[in-house]
């Protein structure tokens, strides 16, 4: 009978802490995403961090706002429901140099400490290589 109380009682505490709510789940490993190294000019800047719902009532996000006026952060207009899929749009300016920035994200989630979480987003953006026109006629004439 002791058994059986002290199972029921911890049965019961299990459901008590149980989070129930929505829960925002990012598909990039640490909530970054690595641009990569890319060219000025050749790539649009543009990424999607893609998430989904977890969690059992609908997810809403209520704000998304970037650490400079260079990273303009998109956020989804309607409620993401239990088990669908959504994505947060972001856009680079593209200035030449390292790209380190943080985007904050504001919902409804009760997995996330007050239902914010930072996404990083990181990479190097480089100049497109001019070729001389006279190194240029050189190599042709090499050959």
């Amino acid at each position: 009978m002791k058994k059986i109380l002290i199972v029921a009682f911890f049965l019961i505490n299990s459901f008590v802490f149980a989070q129930s709510g929505a829960k925002i789940v990012f598909k990039n490993e640490d909530n970054t995403l690595d641009y990569g190294t890319v060219t000025k000019d050749v790539d649009d800047g543009i990424r999607k961090f893609e998430f989904t719902n977890t969690g059992d009532a609908p997810l809403i996000i209520k704000d998304v706002r970037s650490t400079c006026g260079c990273t303009v952060p998109s956020k989804p207009t309607g409620e993401i429901m239990p088990g669908k899929s959504d994505f947060i749009t972001v856009k680079y300016n593209m200035n030449p140099g390292p790209i380190r920035k943080t985007i904050t994200v504001e919902s409804n989630a009760v997995n996330v400490e007050g239902g914010m979480i930072a996404l990083k987003i990181k990479g190097e953006v480089v100049m497109k290589k001019e070729v001389n026109p006279l190194e240029k006629k050189q190599s042709l004439l090499e050959k």
